[in-house]
């Protein structure tokens, strides 16, 4: 009997552990991506990143579920200059800055994106979403386009989610714009279209 009433109280213990686990309103996942600018004359960009993502649940209806995302990311790219009229005679040292942006140049940023996401569930393990995030973001190389230090990453995007269990796999196409909002010398900034793939866990 002793028993039985303990095996009944544990199983009630891990009925509630799962059921709370179920309408946790977090989730934490992981994605890569990569991207590249549109096109144009003046300059090649190509980018791949890695994001640790975390989602908190702030409602949901019958229809839509709301969502603050935050998500850290490390973005490498690669950048060159291709028509150096881009650095107008006027700049200081203009033919030496010419010479230098026109080198192939590694770059790396360091980037806290905040963003806010509506869900429109499809059936019962896939959905749809819209997200726009912005955050601050630091990088480590001056080009002709942005200088070196602090600016801002915007970000706007469509995503698709299907589930397994507490698990979701997530494939998000986007479109990013980087710059400096005019706090350095140099603001032209950049702009490409990404696609990121992640996976995620409901805790």
């Amino acid at each position: 009997m002793k028993r039985k009433l303990l095996f009944g109280i544990l199983l009630l213990l891990v009925l509630k552990i799962r059921g709370q686990e179920h309408n946790s309103r977090f989730s934490l996942g992981f994605s890569y991506g990569f991207g590249s600018e549109f096109n144009n004359r003046n300059y090649t960009f190509t980018n791949h990143f890695y994001k640790v993502q975390l989602y908190y649940k702030v409602k949901e209806t019958k229809r839509f579920q709301y969502q603050i995302l935050i998500q850290p990311e490390i973005n490498f790219a690669e950048h060159q200059l291709l028509n150096f009229y881009f650095v107008k005679p006027e700049t200081p040292n203009y033919q030496q800055k010419r010479d230098e942006y026109t080198q192939l140049k590694d770059i790396r940023e360091y980037v806290l994106n905040c963003g806010f996401l509506v869900r429109k569930p499809v059936g019962k393990v896939c959905s749809f979403y819209v997200l726009g995030s912005i955050g601050p973001m630091i990088t480590d190389t001056e080009t002709e386009r942005m200088s070196k230090g602090f600016a801002f990453a915007d970000v706007l995007a469509l995503g698709f989610t299907a589930g397994y269990d507490n698990f979701r796999f997530d494939i998000r196409p986007s479109v990013r714009h980087v710059s400096n909002a005019g706090l350095g010398s140099s603001n032209a900034g950049y702009n490409t279209k990404n696609i990121e793939f992640g996976i995620l866990y409901q805790l």
